[in-house]
């Protein structure tokens, strides 16, 4: 994937991310986007942190005690990571969503 493709992707993905929390209370998932980075604080002391990594064309996704390294798949369109165990990001946040505040988010892209 070319930069600019990865660019586009990767911010159509911090819209999304950011768009799926707009109906949770910030209460209890505080949302910080700095840049490359977003990363939320859930009310119960948690924490995720999404970032990209421009040389390899991925996504990072860290929460809890793991975590993920997403790349695009251009086919489904959407990203997988690359472990190879069929882990969506969005569906991936919300499961640390669900685990973390009892809530999980809406999947809509």
């Amino acid at each position: 994937m070319e930069e600019h493709e990865f660019e586009t992707r990767a911010a159509q993905a911090w819209k999304v991310v950011l768009d799926l929390f707009d109906d949770i209370d910030p209460e209890d998932a505080d949302i910080e986007q700095s840049g490359d980075v977003i990363r939320i604080d859930y009310s119960n002391g948690e924490r995720v942190v999404l970032n990209t990594q421009r040389p390899a064309r991925q996504l990072w996704l860290a929460g809890g005690t793991r975590a993920w390294h997403f790349s695009f798949d251009a086919a489904q369109g959407v990203w997988l990571d690359d472990k190879g165990n069929n882990d969506e990001l969005f569906a991936t946040l919300s499961m640390l969503t669900q685990r973390a505040i009892g809530r999980t988010l809406p999947l809509r892209r």
